[in-house]
Protein backbone atom coordinates (compact mmCIF):
# COMPACT_ATOMS: atom_id res chain seq x y z
CA UNK A 1 0.00 0.00 0.00
CA UNK A 2 1.17 3.49 -0.83
CA UNK A 3 0.14 6.85 0.75
CA UNK A 4 0.44 9.77 -1.31
CA UNK A 5 -0.95 13.40 -1.26
CA UNK A 6 -3.80 13.71 -3.25
CA UNK A 7 -4.54 16.84 -5.92
CA UNK A 8 -8.85 15.29 -5.36
CA UNK A 9 -8.31 15.00 -9.37
CA UNK A 10 -8.83 11.22 -10.04
CA UNK A 11 -12.29 10.00 -11.03
CA UNK A 12 -11.69 7.01 -7.78
CA UNK A 13 -11.25 10.19 -5.36
CA UNK A 14 -14.37 11.83 -6.74
CA UNK A 15 -16.53 8.71 -6.72
CA UNK A 16 -14.62 7.88 -3.02
CA UNK A 17 -16.30 11.35 -2.00
CA UNK A 18 -19.28 11.32 -3.80
CA UNK A 19 -20.10 7.58 -1.66
CA UNK A 20 -19.18 9.62 1.39
CA UNK A 21 -21.54 12.76 1.20
CA UNK A 22 -24.08 10.30 -0.02
CA UNK A 23 -24.12 7.88 3.06
CA UNK A 24 -23.55 10.95 5.50
CA UNK A 25 -26.73 12.30 4.17
CA UNK A 26 -28.56 9.19 4.06
CA UNK A 27 -28.05 8.19 7.76
CA UNK A 28 -27.59 12.09 9.62
CA UNK A 29 -30.04 15.37 9.88
CA UNK A 30 -28.70 17.43 7.47
CA UNK A 31 -28.00 20.22 9.76
CA UNK A 32 -25.35 17.13 11.21
CA UNK A 33 -23.58 16.38 7.89
CA UNK A 34 -20.65 17.46 8.61
CA UNK A 35 -18.34 16.25 5.09
CA UNK A 36 -16.89 18.29 3.38
CA UNK A 37 -17.67 18.00 -0.73
CA UNK A 38 -14.61 18.29 -3.45
CA UNK A 39 -14.50 22.10 -3.45
CA UNK A 40 -14.39 22.81 0.20
CA UNK A 41 -11.96 20.06 0.30
CA UNK A 42 -9.36 22.13 -1.75
CA UNK A 43 -9.73 24.91 0.24
CA UNK A 44 -6.60 26.37 1.93
CA UNK A 45 -5.66 24.88 5.31
CA UNK A 46 -6.79 21.51 3.95
CA UNK A 47 -4.89 18.43 2.68
CA UNK A 48 -5.61 15.37 1.55
CA UNK A 49 -3.92 11.40 0.93
CA UNK A 50 -5.19 8.87 -0.38
CA UNK A 51 -4.50 4.68 0.15
CA UNK A 52 -3.81 2.98 -2.79
CA UNK A 53 -2.67 -0.77 -3.68
CA UNK A 54 -2.00 -0.60 -7.53
CA UNK A 55 -4.25 1.17 -9.05
CA UNK A 56 -7.46 0.46 -6.64
CA UNK A 57 -8.06 3.33 -4.19
CA UNK A 58 -8.39 1.98 -0.16
CA UNK A 59 -8.77 5.13 1.45
CA UNK A 60 -8.90 8.72 2.13
CA UNK A 61 -8.10 11.34 5.01
CA UNK A 62 -7.40 14.74 5.44
CA UNK A 63 -6.15 17.18 8.06
CA UNK A 64 -7.56 20.54 8.16
CA UNK A 65 -5.56 23.51 10.24
CA UNK A 66 -7.90 25.05 12.69
CA UNK A 67 -5.13 27.21 13.92
CA UNK A 68 -1.07 26.38 14.47
CA UNK A 69 -1.17 24.42 17.20
CA UNK A 70 -4.40 22.16 16.18
CA UNK A 71 -5.59 20.16 13.72
CA UNK A 72 -8.80 18.55 12.61
CA UNK A 73 -9.11 15.08 10.55
CA UNK A 74 -11.88 15.28 8.00
CA UNK A 75 -12.67 12.70 5.38
CA UNK A 76 -11.52 9.87 6.53
CA UNK A 77 -13.07 6.84 3.83
CA UNK A 78 -12.40 3.77 2.45
CA UNK A 79 -15.26 2.31 -0.16
CA UNK A 80 -18.24 0.41 0.66
CA UNK A 81 -17.10 -2.69 -1.44
CA UNK A 82 -14.08 -2.66 1.38
CA UNK A 83 -16.01 -2.36 4.78
CA UNK A 84 -17.71 -4.61 6.98
CA UNK A 85 -15.38 -6.80 6.05
CA UNK A 86 -12.43 -5.82 7.94
CA UNK A 87 -10.85 -5.10 5.14
CA UNK A 88 -11.39 -1.06 4.99
CA UNK A 89 -9.76 -0.89 8.58
CA UNK A 90 -5.99 -1.41 7.35
CA UNK A 91 -5.88 0.81 4.77
CA UNK A 92 -7.70 3.32 7.66
CA UNK A 93 -5.36 2.54 10.32
CA UNK A 94 -2.39 3.48 7.84
CA UNK A 95 -3.90 6.68 6.73
CA UNK A 96 -4.69 8.19 10.61
CA UNK A 97 -0.79 6.91 11.27
CA UNK A 98 0.02 9.05 8.29
CA UNK A 99 -2.19 11.74 9.58
CA UNK A 100 -0.46 11.49 13.50
CA UNK A 101 2.72 11.81 11.94
CA UNK A 102 1.83 14.98 9.66
CA UNK A 103 0.12 16.60 12.64
CA UNK A 104 3.64 16.21 14.58
CA UNK A 105 5.73 17.19 11.97
CA UNK A 106 3.39 20.26 11.99
CA UNK A 107 3.71 20.70 15.65
CA UNK A 108 0.01 20.56 16.45
CA UNK A 109 -0.36 20.20 19.75
CA UNK A 110 -4.08 18.92 19.20
CA UNK A 111 -5.86 16.93 16.75
CA UNK A 112 -9.38 16.62 16.90
CA UNK A 113 -12.26 14.92 14.69
CA UNK A 114 -15.87 15.15 14.38
CA UNK A 115 -17.42 11.67 13.50
CA UNK A 116 -20.93 10.42 13.85
CA UNK A 117 -23.14 9.16 17.33
CA UNK A 118 -25.00 6.51 15.32
CA UNK A 119 -24.23 2.56 15.84
CA UNK A 120 -23.30 2.79 11.84
CA UNK A 121 -20.09 4.94 13.63
CA UNK A 122 -19.09 2.60 15.58
CA UNK A 123 -16.24 1.31 13.94
CA UNK A 124 -14.61 4.94 13.43
CA UNK A 125 -14.96 5.28 16.95
CA UNK A 126 -12.95 2.35 17.73
CA UNK A 127 -10.51 3.22 15.24
CA UNK A 128 -9.84 6.46 16.89
CA UNK A 129 -9.80 5.91 20.43
CA UNK A 130 -7.11 2.91 19.40
CA UNK A 131 -4.73 5.57 18.92
CA UNK A 132 -5.66 7.32 21.86
CA UNK A 133 -8.46 10.02 21.16
CA UNK A 134 -11.08 10.57 23.50
CA UNK A 135 -14.14 11.81 23.89
CA UNK A 136 -14.12 16.08 23.88
CA UNK A 137 -16.44 18.78 23.62
CA UNK A 138 -17.18 20.68 20.47
CA UNK A 139 -14.36 22.54 18.94
CA UNK A 140 -13.70 24.83 16.35
CA UNK A 141 -17.32 25.92 14.90
CA UNK A 142 -18.70 23.03 15.89
CA UNK A 143 -21.80 23.45 18.50
CA UNK A 144 -23.41 20.51 20.86
CA UNK A 145 -25.13 17.93 18.52
CA UNK A 146 -26.98 14.63 18.96
CA UNK A 147 -25.91 13.59 16.10
CA UNK A 148 -22.03 13.95 16.35
CA UNK A 149 -19.22 12.48 18.88
CA UNK A 150 -16.18 14.62 18.94
CA UNK A 151 -12.49 13.37 19.75
CA UNK A 152 -9.50 14.70 20.43
CA UNK A 153 -5.75 14.00 20.82
CA UNK A 154 -3.12 15.33 22.95
CA UNK A 155 -0.14 15.47 20.87
CA UNK A 156 1.55 17.45 23.18
CA UNK A 157 2.55 14.54 25.86
CA UNK A 158 4.44 13.15 22.84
Amino acid sequence: MRIEQDDLSRPEIHALLAEHLQEMRANSPPCSVHALDLDRLRQPGISVWSAWQGKLLLGIGALRELDPSHGEIKSMRTPARLRRRGAGRAPLAHLLAHLLAVARERGYRRLSLETGAAPLFLPAQRLYESVGFVPCPPFGDYREDPHSVFMSLDLSAD
